[in-house]
């Protein structure tokens, strides 16, 4: 019985710590703005984040990307993780979003702002990036139509010297059709923090938008640290 109880306090203990050192990393970033990038395959948002960037100096992490660089620098789990990727399986969200907090952890000290491009896919994956890197400040979503992303996309694939199999109509439709899916149980769980853009404008007119909304959010912050 006396055992199972220190077990028991152990796992309390744990447990407590674990919550300490989130909260701690949580307030580390506190300070600088934090957003997420969402929109469909197509719908601009690229174009936006590289202005973004331009403008206020932001850190652009993209999930992609992340993968990417991990496969390619050849480490034990970049070989996982090309494993998982070559034989068409998702990879865990918990390989995702240790590298964002890698990326984010690498950063903090020297950088003004975080765009968060691509994440989160599903409100999960929401919940846990504030539960264990930090909330998000914004979330910026790029609203397109489907035949307007579907024109895009195939004008992209059109346009790319290595034609991929999946670049055809029925199969991005129903990758439009899964996005469209996950990305409304997102915002309806993060309306509060959700600024919806019409992406289907001219870049520049979409772009003054974002400022604003970007302006809105640095002045808040800003506030708040002088009241801290």
């Amino acid at each position: 019985m006396l055992f199972m109880c220190h077990q028991m306090a152990m796992k309390k203990e744990a447990q407590e710590k674990l919550k300490a050192e989130q909260l701690r990393r949580a307030q580390a970033v506190s300070d600088i703005p934090i957003i997420w990038i969402l929109g469909g395959p197509g719908c601009g948002k690229g174009t936006q984040c590289a202005k973004i960037v331009e403008k206020y100096g932001f850190t652009h992490l993209s999930s992609g990307d992340l993968l990417r660089e991990e496969v390619a620098s050849g480490s034990d789990k970049g070989r996982q993780l090309q494993e998982i990727m070559t034989s068409g399986g998702l990879v865990p969200n918990a390989e995702v979003l240790s590298l964002l907090n890698a990326a984010v952890t690498r950063t903090k000290g020297i950088s003004k702002g975080f765009l968060i491009d691509g994440y989160p896919r599903e409100k999960n994956q929401g919940i846990e990036f504030e539960q264990k890197i930090a909330p998000a400040d914004l979330a910026l979503y790029f609203d397109c139509s489907e035949d307007t992303m579907l024109k895009r996309i195939l004008a992209r694939a059109n346009a790319a010297e290595v034609k991929r199999a999946d670049d055809n109509e029925a199969t991005i439709r129903s990758r439009l059709q899964t996005f469209k899916l996950n990305t409304s149980a997102i915002l309806e769980l993060y309306a509060d923090k959700t600024m919806t853009i019409n992406a289907e404008r001219d870049v520049e007119d979409i772009f003054m938008e974002v400022v604003e909304v970007i302006d809105c959010v640095l002045q808040k912050k800003q506030r708040a640290a002088k009241v801290c």
